[in-house]
């Protein structure tokens, strides 16, 4: 029955792999969780591409992020696009074509940036981001920078002047918010500055897994109410405290969720090609089919719709920008 279902996945590290790694084939390459094989495999009607920047690199430029957007039009976009399968999603009738979908011979994909040290805390290169296609902004990595604080700085700071002209730029240009990794300060800055709902495009929850990288209950909550989204992820240390980790260990994250009024705002953010170890069953891209006969053992047939894809669609059919008019 999973043959029938579309999947959304909102955080993949790949494109910071291509760049670190001239050798790797987008197309079909064992040593990447995520390429294009795998994507077929997994039947992913959306995956978002984030331009993570690897501390390898030196201090983070804005020529950094371009490198990485380049990578994603010459190496992925272009290469299946050249095959009809994949198409980068940037407006707001786009997804909503999306979210009614239902064929099998493409794929989109959305850019995303994770951490906004390499914009160098000038406002210019946050308007040529959204030039380029990029349509989510995660504000931190897990430490400072000039916009707000990380999850892991120890003061728990929240935005700076920067970063608060950084949220109101992103709002007049229709860039969606992204919390994970933003100090939890930040984050309830957060919302009361951004007038759209921000997204948690890769975190757990802190009650089934007291890692600082989860959302605490308020949070979930909080992101509930303001109709926001939260991305179950697959990093090992984010589900279970224990050695093995299992995909059946996703499930009290996601009920968990469900009992604070989340069950219609839950979507997955794997954070495939950003982890070194795996979930068991989810060791890549194209183990989604085994992961949606899992939920529908347990949930019913319009509940895993939403998580698989359904919610990811009609939030971004509600926030993405309008395509602008010629």
């Amino acid at each position: 029955m999973s043959n029938e279902y579309r999947v959304a996945d909102f955080h993949c590290d790949v494109l910071s792999k291509l760049q670190m790694n001239s050798t790797l084939n987008f197309q079909e390459d064992e040593r990447l969780d995520v390429h294009a094989a795998r994507l077929k495999e997994g039947r992913v009607l959306l995956q978002t591409f984030a331009i993570y920047l690897s501390e390898k690199l030196g201090r983070p430029t804005f020529e950094h992020i371009a490198e990485q957007i380049s990578i994603f039009y010459s190496k992925v976009a272009a290469g299946l696009s050249g095959s009809g399968t994949l198409q980068p999603l940037q407006w707001r009738d786009q997804a909503e074509r999306l979210a009614s979908y239902t064929g099998h011979d493409k794929s989109w994909a959305l850019l995303a940036l994770e951490g906004v040290d390499g914009l160098e805390g000038r406002l210019m290169y946050v308007d040529l981001c959204y030039l380029l296609g990029v349509r989510v902004m995660g504000i931190t990595w897990n430490y400072a920078n000039w916009a707000a604080d990380g999850i892991l700085e120890q003061r728990n700071g929240g935005f700076s002047t920067k970063g608060r002209a950084f949220i109101k730029r992103c709002g007049e240009l229709g860039l969606l918010l992204d919390v994970s990794h933003l100090s939890e300060h930040g984050f309830w800055e957060l919302m009361e500055l951004s007038d759209k709902p921000p997204i948690a495009s890769h975190s757990n929850t802190r009650a089934c897994c007291s890692h600082p990288r989860n959302l605490t209950d308020e949070q979930i909550t909080a992101l509930v109410a303001r109709e926001g989204r939260i991305g179950i992820t697959f990093v090992p240390q984010f589900t279970k405290a224990a050695v093995p980790v299992t995909n059946t260990d996703l499930l009290k994250h996601l009920e968990h969720i469900c009992s604070r009024g989340g069950a219609s705002h839950i979507m997955f953010g794997s954070d495939f090609d950003g982890i070194e170890t795996h979930i068991q069953g989810l060791e890549h891209a194209g183990k989604y089919p085994s992961l949606i006969d899992l939920l529908l053992k347990h949930y019913p047939e319009p509940i895993v719709r939403g998580w698989t894809s359904g919610n990811a669609f009609s939030y971004l059919a509600s926030h993405l920008p309008e395509r602008p008019s010629v």
